[in-house]
């Protein structure tokens, strides 16, 4: 049994912007940091922020790019996928990602308190025509056919 699994909770680095692959998919990509603290062994107060790469795709993508922008706190779940392509220097080049499967809006919307939570089975319904392509379009998508 294997399992790819990532959960993180932090804040969005950017606004984020809808894409579409050449097939008509919406994507997109935006960085979520998050914060390590410590007190070092002389008993100084330390911070270290780390940055992770999420991919959107389908309806969710739709959403996040409505809703979501820079500074917003977001719960993230999904599988690694790392992807290499050959940039123009000619050096292979690697970026580690976060496909979402499960996401939810933690900041307060309007004074109110606002958690939303969307996951894949939320987005698509099985027995949905538009799931059954999305499914087939899954399959179909290269890593040419991502827009950044």
């Amino acid at each position: 049994m294997d399992l790819n699994r990532a959960q993180i909770i932090g804040n969005i680095t950017q606004d984020i912007e809808l894409r579409q692959t050449p097939s008509g998919q919406n994507v997109t990509s935006f960085s979520v940091a998050t914060n390590r603290n410590w007190t070092d062994n002389a008993g100084m107060r330390q911070e270290q922020a780390e940055f992770h790469n999420i991919v959107l795709w389908w309806k969710l993508a739709e959403i996040a790019a409505q809703y979501l922008g820079k500074w917003k706190k977001v719960y993230v779940e999904g599988r690694l996928q790392t992807r290499t392509w050959e940039a123009q220097d000619g050096t292979k080049r690697y970026k580690t990602e976060i496909v979402w499967t499960n996401l939810i809006m933690l900041d307060k919307a309007g004074g109110a308190d606002f958690e939303q939570a969307v996951s894949t089975s939320d987005i698509w319904n099985d027995s949905s025509p538009v799931q059954k392509a999305n499914n087939k379009a899954e399959e179909e998508i290269s890593v040419e056919d991502i827009p950044f």
